[in-house]
């Protein structure tokens, strides 16, 4: 399946390799099927793109790969829609977002991805986690790409 998107151009994406988010994401609730692109440039980098919105990318990175000492609870109640019967079936990513003092992860509201069921949800985490998190100044490699 062909997808248009404003950042990548025309890419070919294998429709059993897309995500569907049954409720969409806070904000994006229309944007229901997206797929996770790696990042041509930085391996640490992955991106979320809408398939029904070429203009709609969102970056995220596994958070333990910047955060080691992430630990997070979510409430059942969050992941009943994702149908996990093994926790190992999820993915978790966050969402990298930039602002005027630079990177930042979301920690409190993870993405978790059914990786066998290809389905995805983003979560409140139970705890005190930030929202913008800073990203280490040394991933240099890593703005260059957000």
């Amino acid at each position: 399946m062909w997808i248009n998107t404003t950042r990548f151009g025309r890419i070919d994406v294998d429709s059993a390799d897309l995500l569907n988010f049954q409720s969409g994401l806070p904000g994006l609730e229309q944007c229901r099927e997206w797929a996770l692109l790696a990042d041509a440039e930085n391996d640490a980098l992955g991106w979320l793109q809408s398939t029904t919105r070429d203009d709609v990318a969102i970056a995220v990175v596994s958070p333990r790969r910047f955060v080691p000492q992430y630990q997070v609870r979510i409430p059942r109640s969050e992941l009943t829609p994702l149908r996990l019967h093994d926790i190992r079936q999820a993915q978790l990513v966050v969402v990298v977002s930039k602002n005027n003092k630079g990177l930042t992860l979301n920690l409190k509201a993870p993405i978790v991805i059914n990786l066998e069921d290809r389905t995805g949800r983003q979560v409140v985490a139970s705890g005190d986690l930030s929202l913008h998190q800073p990203l280490d100044h040394t991933l240099a490699t890593l703005k260059k790409s957000a």
